[in-house]
């Protein structure tokens, strides 16, 4: 069976070289072809020799596949489908004036089944390999666009964690994209076990769901309250030094009569008092299937300020492909659908 170069570490390569009797610097070269060029083939691999192609042709290819659909919004949001294997995933491109962020998946589908989240309806299907998430950014059609990178897709990072770190440290890595942590976010739910191991292997910034400071009402939308409370997610990162060249922010999807009053906006200052973090506040992108709807605007407004007078950093972010499936799991469970 034919394996894939691209999403492979230099340790790795490094690994594969040896297996097939190769120099060990031939790992650094073929790094090279993998993450700061734009080719399609072993083949194009011009530095090694014919032999070496021959040899790695044999039993590993590049690895990269085009997206199979694309919906373009009115405000220049894309959300791109990519089949891997019987799944599908899904990435949103976002641009805004000198940035432009891409949202990528980390699995298809996802076992925490949130009760805003569409991923959740499809259940866990399979883990992303590195090569999988990667594919996403490499094969945009705007990748020579892209500042920014956000783990925010379909799927719980934390939960697949070795092929995360494994994509972030390509991206981060100078044999690899060689971007700046800074550039890369990663979002989670709350895993306890996954949460203190990105602290001490990566660099990148931390986004944290919250969605409601209060335990009992966040069990009844994420399920994950029960084995991973939010207080003990908020006490690990507090005990963490995370420098001035690292960022956290909380992530909050503000519901309509759920926990966007005066009461929640203050016990969720509260709890993230003493960090230095934002409030992002998200406007619900209603699916099928629940009862939670999205807070009116003034309302939003009102949240977002009083968080401000306690002394909170709070933010609303803009909302993003309203006239496309924006929301995550939308344009998949479509297409689950259609081929089912």
């Amino acid at each position: 069976m034919t394996e894939h170069l691209f999403g492979k570490t230099l340790k790795e390569l490094e690994y594969i070289t040896k297996e097939v009797n190769l120099p060990k610097y031939t790992a650094k070269q073929i790094a090279d072809w993998l993450y700061k060029k734009n080719i399609k083939s072993v083949d194009e691999m011009t530095n090694l020799s014919k032999k070496a192609r021959e040899i790695l042709k044999e039993r590993y290819d590049i690895g990269l596949k085009e997206p199979v659909s694309v919906q373009t919004s009115s405000d220049g949001t894309k959300k791109y489908l990519f089949k891997t294997g019987k799944n599908y995933i899904e990435a949103a491109y976002i641009p805004a004036n000198n940035r432009a962020t891409l949202c990528v998946s980390s699995q298809a589908g996802c076992k925490y089944a949130c009760e805003f989240c569409m991923t959740g309806r499809q259940g866990f299907q399979a883990h992303l390999s590195a090569n999988e998430i990667l594919n996403q950014i490499k094969s945009l059609p705007e990748f020579d666009k892209l500042t920014n990178i956000v783990y925010m897709g379909m799927g719980e990072p934390f939960d697949n964690l070795d092929e995360v770190l494994k994509s972030t440290e390509i991206l981060t890595a100078d044999w690899g994209f060689a971007w700046s942590p800074k550039r890369i976010t990663v979002s989670t739910n709350g895993i306890i076990k996954g949460l203190k191991r990105f602290l001490k292997e990566s660099k990148c910034h931390l986004a944290i769901s919250i969605h409601t400071p209060f335990a009992e009402e966040r069990l009844r939308i994420m399920p994950v309250e029960k084995t991973n409370p939010i207080k003990d997610v908020l006490k690990i990162v507090k005990n963490h030094d995370f420098g001035r060249q690292r960022r956290i922010s909380f992530e909050y999807i503000v519901f309509k009569d759920f926990n966007d009053d005066k009461k929640h906006a203050d016990e969720l200052a509260r709890l993230v008092f003493g960090f230095y973090a934002r409030v992002n506040l998200i406007r619900f992108h209603e699916i099928p299937g629940t009862d939670l709807k999205g807070t009116d605007y003034k309302t939003l407004e009102k949240f977002r300020d009083r968080l401000n007078e306690k002394g909170i950093t709070a933010t609303i972010r803009a909302s993003r492909g309203q006239d496309i499936d924006a929301a995550c799991g939308l344009l998949s469970t479509k297409e689950l659908k259609a081929k089912n």
